[in-house]
């Protein structure tokens, strides 16, 4: 984690988690289902709760989603943030129905007096706004600065521009995000961004598809941001289950050293030299400890599962427990030292439990 040199942002509270300065980043994702359908909210928030999910945002597309929120609020034990477009009313209503954070597209609640009305309410209410950009829906009024001078300086423009109507109204409790779906185009608008102001930056890749490229394009933009220091919460969208967006955000978290959910698995692709079935005892490993790790683990430990004798003791031996398998067989390592023989068929639950001694 020392790596690693964060930028300095202001602390923003939302709900029961802080965001910005020296706090841990934290995921966030967004529920699929319709936001009236309350039932089927909680549930889905408690799905991504039990992944790992630290603050969740929900669709209000009219009063009959704003007014479910109170009791979905209820019923959620992380933030809850409602995401308001077109229609700046349901932001007040969801401000009155107790929602942690509103997040606003200046693409579409551009009014200036609107503006300073949900920003009294929020500041009335003591909650958050994002000002959250999207490549696909900027405010006309920068559209020609994006055909002249590239898109990622009209979205900077346009976020600064939204944030001093709300510092002219005495409010400071901002969060910002400026999500392109082309990951260079990325990139640039949050390194701009992050040179010109110290609110916490919300990163994403927005509309970026299916899971099977959807997480490369975020892991390659999140990761170069986050390595240079850019970024206080992140969400991975996928075209897909909202817990698989936690997931991936996770594993972009530990594969950086920013936060660790778990043991950090070590394991050979194998060849034709590997004599066991160790994709299997690898899924089977990571099945178990992904059922168990869902919150930052205080201390990191370090699991290999080698294949064969080229660097699998030696791997092995480098990590905090190791298994290098020979034939139906593996020789178990604990901190550096060979412990004993372990046959294949008790290996797991041998690793599992020497992760908790």
């Amino acid at each position: 984690m020392d790596k690693i040199k964060r930028s300095k942002t202001k602390v923003i509270r939302i709900g029961n988690i802080r965001i910005g300065g020296d706090n841990p980043i934290a995921i966030q994702s967004m529920t699929k289902t319709h936001t009236y359908d309350i039932p089927g909210t909680i549930k889905q928030i408690r799905e991504l709760e039990s992944a790992g999910c630290q603050i969740v945002r929900l669709a209000v597309k009219d009063s009959k989603d704003a007014k479910a929120l109170k009791k979905i609020k209820v019923a959620a034990r992380i933030p809850v943030v409602a995401d308001i477009h077109f229609d700046w009313r349901l932001a007040l209503e969801a401000i009155e129905n107790g929602v942690d954070k509103i997040r606003l597209n200046p693409g579409n609640i551009n009014d200036r007096e609107q503006v300073r009305a949900i920003v009294k309410a929020a500041k009335t209410s003591h909650i958050p706004i994002r000002v959250g950009l999207n490549s696909g829906s900027l405010p006309a009024a920068v559209a020609g600065i994006s055909r002249s001078k590239g898109l990622p300086q009209a979205m900077v423009k346009a976020a600064l521009d939204y944030i001093r109507v709300m510092e002219k109204a005495g409010f400071y409790d901002i969060v910002v995000s400026l999500k392109g779906s082309d990951i260079f185009d990325t990139i640039d608008v949050y390194r701009r961004m992050a040179k010109v102001c110290d609110y916490p930056l919300h990163l994403g890749v927005t509309a970026s598809g299916l899971p099977r490229s959807g997480v490369v394009k975020s892991a390659i933009a999140l990761s170069v941001l986050l390595f240079e220091g850019i970024g206080d919460t992140i969400r991975v969208s996928l075209t897909e289950d909202p817990v698989a967006e936690v997931e991936a955000a996770r594993s972009i978290l530990e594969a950086l050293g920013l936060s660790r959910y778990g043991p950090e698995i070590i394991s050979c692709p194998t060849c034709g030299r590997c004599e066991v079935d160790l994709i299997s005892v690898v899924r089977d490993l990571e099945e178990k400890l992904s059922a168990k790790r869902h919150q930052p683990a205080a201390r990191p430990l370090k699991i290999a599962v080698m294949g064969c004798v080229v660097n699998g003791p030696g791997e092995a031996r480098g990590a905090d427990i190791g298994i290098a398998f020979g034939k139906k067989e593996g020789l178990l390592f604990r901190r550096g030292k060979a412990v004993r023989k372990v046959a294949l068929n008790k290996c797991v639950n041998i690793l599992l439990k020497e992760a908790v001694r």
